[in-house]
């Protein structure tokens, strides 16, 4: 039998495709690794996606899996459609509808609503989440038929807008119409009004879409649900980068898998790199400070010409080991 190939490390970004879950998406890179000669390799992921969600899933390989919880930690960036009329118990098209609306906002309006849900704002996850009430998944609670009380949580939401940046374009008069197009501050123009809506937007961690949501619809004086919802962005990871699973299958048959993937340090955007010599980079992997430095105080990736060796911590001079990374040229 022939020796497996030398382990990968670095970063698969798959464009996980909706009905998938994260579990199974690691899964299917296992396989395919596995198929392809690589034999038993460390796979984890940067972030879990729901099986109604598409888009980028990060897959971290080998020694890249020591930064799956900076991948958790990082903004991300979401497009997803509110339907608005109805009210689903899982805030989504897979749950029981429980509240119905004949209201349908202006189009007009949607946009000053959005900003009262930029910045620092409290939300309340869906009842229907993997957050766990004493020691239980809330999930597995509401389907028992139990009610459940998630408490109010902060999150950021950095920017939000809606689909192609569409906002409300003042007028030059209040009172004026601009040609083609009826004045949305005029009593007597006709209103656009919107069965749904697709949204931008790029939140903290923790930030939970559905949730989101249905507090928009509310503002609005109506209820809804996400129909849609695509993550194009997770940290530095963006959905230009992803390949599709059926790329995924064509490198268990073979295709080049350094072809599609990306280097461990592409998870550490924004971390200067410290370049060490021979020496200084043995004393990193055996744990021990390297002293005498000239740089600024603050977290560095170190490196020994493209081998990554650690992630270190750079205090008056001196650095120590944070994160040490196993990766042989």
């Amino acid at each position: 039998m022939a020796d497996p190939r030398p382990q990968p490390h670095g970063w698969l970004i798959l464009d996980k495709p909706v009905g998938l879950g994260s579990t199974q998406a690691v899964g299917a890179v296992k396989r395919n690794l596995r198929e392809a000669g690589y034999g038993k390799v460390k796979v984890g992921h940067g972030g879990t996606l729901d099986p109604l969600a598409e888009g980028v899933l990060p897959i971290a390989l080998g020694e890249a899996t020591k930064l799956s919880g900076r991948m958790l930690d990082a903004d991300k960036i979401y497009a997803f459609t509110i339907q608005f009329g109805e009210e689903t118990e899982t805030l989504d098209s897979e749950g029981l509808v429980v509240g119905r609306s004949d209201h349908r906002p202006p189009r007009a309006a949607i946009p000053a609503i959005l900003e009262h849900f930029t910045g620092e704002i409290e939300q309340v996850p869906p009842k229907y989440s993997a957050l766990k009430i004493d020691g239980k998944r809330a999930y597995d609670l509401a389907r028992a038929g139990e009610d459940v009380e998630l408490a109010t949580r902060r999150v950021t939401i950095h920017s939000l807008q809606m689909e192609g940046g569409e906002g409300l374009q003042l007028p030059d008069s209040t009172f004026a119409t601009t040609v083609g197009r009826p004045d949305p501050y005029d009593p007597q123009a006709p209103l656009e009004l919107a069965d749904s809506v697709t949204l931008v937007a790029r939140v903290s961690k923790g930030t939970y879409i559905r949730s989101l949501a249905r507090d928009i619809a509310h503002a609005l004086g109506t209820c809804g649900h996400v129909t849609y919802l695509r993550r194009i962005k997770a940290g530095p990871f963006h959905e230009e980068q992803a390949i599709s699973l059926d790329l995924l299958n064509e490198i268990g048959k073979g295709a080049p898998l350094e072809d599609h993937l990306l280097p461990l340090e592409a998870g550490l955007d924004g971390i200067p790199a410290l370049n060490l010599d021979p020496e200084s980079a043995q004393a990193a992997r055996q744990g021990r400070i390297i002293s005498g430095l000239p740089h600024a105080d603050g977290l560095y990736f170190a490196k020994l010409a493209d081998v990554p060796v650690a992630l270190m911590e750079v205090s008056d001079g001196s650095a120590k080991v944070v994160r040490g990374f196993n990766v042989t040229q």
